[in-house]
């Protein structure tokens, strides 16, 4: 069976009609008429929410790393205690219903600090509108991991103006997008699809490595890798790999060693690549690089997630699967309302 007839018997929902569309979805969130937000002196801001959302946070935490505000990113229950009046609560969740981020909405208002949501309505809207609470509502897109556009650059949009980054930034992030959608889109379905042909290589369990700044980028691939194609992945920092994972390589394993580098690492971090890559040589262990695009950080990290999403979403097809349903999370939060 060609690829394009596998992708049209198992996406039965479309989704990549969505993520083709990424590029558009980016560029008419980011020029939509969403209010930015006006907050006094902040040094500290807490991103909270789970899966997708969660990746929102540690993007943010990078673009913000090259400030003195203090980032927390919580995936869980509980607020940090050092949240006061100089702290920026973000909350986000693209259902408005996610179990976790609701509990961290409703303690941060208790605590009196700064707060801004944002969602596609759900609780978190109702509660907010409620309690008098800033928000804002993003569209969403087939599911909250495809509508990852729409809410980075709504979030962009609304939070512009505690960032420190550039219309210019964002829109050479856009347009980089529009680039790589042409090369890896469902629409090019050939040998020079670099996501089409990572999908097919992937057999066995992905070990994805990292360097700093790109944890959002590969801990949204494990993510994504685990939903669509409904497999195990793993992801680990290629500096603290060199103190312990890479002893694991020792025994013969079904895994799959896939390394993300960015463009311009630091020279240390380059080092350790040219080891973790001579030692898997040695090994007689086949592996796979992808590069970061040049520029600046979000469109470094925006372009390795639309790349590394295809990634998944052609693993699913590829292996008679369809990317959409998520069974498994239905039955967790089918049991979590029973309780």
């Amino acid at each position: 069976m060609k690829d394009v007839d596998l992708i049209e018997k198992f996406d039965k929902t479309k989704i990549c009609e969505i993520y083709n569309s990424w590029p558009k979805i980016a560029k008419n969130t980011f020029e939509s008429d969403l209010e930015p937000i006006e907050v006094d002196e902040i040094d500290h801001i807490v991103f909270s929410g789970m899966g997708g959302s969660g990746a929102l946070g540690d993007i943010f935490s990078a673009i913000l790393s090259r400030t003195s505000i203090h980032v927390t990113v919580v995936k869980g229950y509980l607020l940090p205690k050092t949240v006061d009046k100089k702290t920026l609560v973000v909350i986000t969740s693209v259902s408005g219903n996610t179990q976790e981020t609701f509990s961290v909405l409703k303690e941060a208002k208790k605590m009196k600090g700064n707060i801004i949501a944002f969602s596609s309505g759900g609780l978190i809207k109702k509660f907010c509108i409620k309690n008098e609470i800033e928000y804002r509502e993003i569209k969403q897109y087939h599911s909250p991991r495809a509508s990852f556009p729409s809410f980075l650059y709504g979030m962009l949009k609304i939070l512009r103006p505690i960032l420190p980054i550039k219309d210019s930034e964002i829109y050479e992030s856009i347009n980089e997008l529009k680039k790589n959608s042409f090369k890896i889109s469902s629409n090019n379905l050939n040998e020079n699809n670099s996501a089409l042909e990572l999908s097919k290589w992937i057999s066995d369990i992905p070990m994805i490595y990292y360097p700093s700044g790109f944890q959002a980028a590969a801990i949204r691939f494990k993510n994504s890798m685990q939903e669509n194609a409904k497999t195990h992945a793993m992801a680990e920092d290629i500096i603290e790999t060199c103190h312990n994972g890479i002893v694991a390589w020792e025994k013969n394993l079904n895994v799959k060693p896939i390394l993300i580098e960015g463009f311009d690492d630091h020279e240390k971090t380059k080092q350790r690549w040219k080891i973790l890559k001579e030692f898997l040589k040695k090994e007689e262990i086949e592996y796979r690089e992808i590069k970061s695009t040049q520029g600046n950080i979000l469109s470094k990290i925006i372009n390795l997630i639309y790349q590394l999403d295809y990634v998944s979403i052609y693993s699913a097809i590829f292996n008679k699967i369809d990317p959409s349903p998520v069974k498994s999370i239905d039955f967790v939060k089918k049991r979590l309302k029973e309780l």
